[in-house]
């Protein structure tokens, strides 16, 4: 797809919650926001059902508050100076493709981030949960 489309938004959606749902069985969508901007693809009625059918609330900012968009946008120059940029040229879409997917698995499992305290999202995740786990134990 060539074009943002409310389809293509939606399959995102679905395939980030199968992606999910396959590595933690009691994975739950319910109270998660979803971070956008006003796009129609994002304000369109099939993919604000398809948040609410996924227990997700969705969060656009208003016209021209960056504030809302702050960590998309900070994540969105991460991977044009950790990516695109360090590739001289592309073979063409499938390559850009395939190398985006590979580096967001590696965003999200292997790069550590500061402000999480040098750990990768996936590990700093774990800990939270396995943290209220424990502390429902105790309660």
């Amino acid at each position: 797809m060539t074009s943002k489309t409310t389809p293509l938004v939606t399959s995102a959606l679905e395939q980030a919650l199968f992606t999910r749902r396959r590595t933690d069985f009691s994975f739950t969508a319910t109270g998660l926001i979803h971070h956008s901007d006003a796009g129609s693809q994002y304000t369109s009625f099939a993919f604000t059902e398809a948040l609410r059918d996924s227990g997700l609330a969705g969060s656009i900012g208003s016209v021209g508050d960056a504030l809302d968009n702050a960590l998309m946008e900070s994540t969105i120059g991460l991977y044009k100076s950790e990516l695109i940029d360090r590739q001289r040229s592309w073979t063409g879409r499938a390559e850009v493709e395939r190398e985006t997917a590979a580096w967001v698995h590696w965003y999200n499992t292997e790069r550590l981030h500061s402000a999480i305290g040098y750990c990768p999202p996936v590990e700093y995740e774990t800990r939270y949960r396995e943290t209220v786990a424990s502390e429902a134990e105790v309660a």
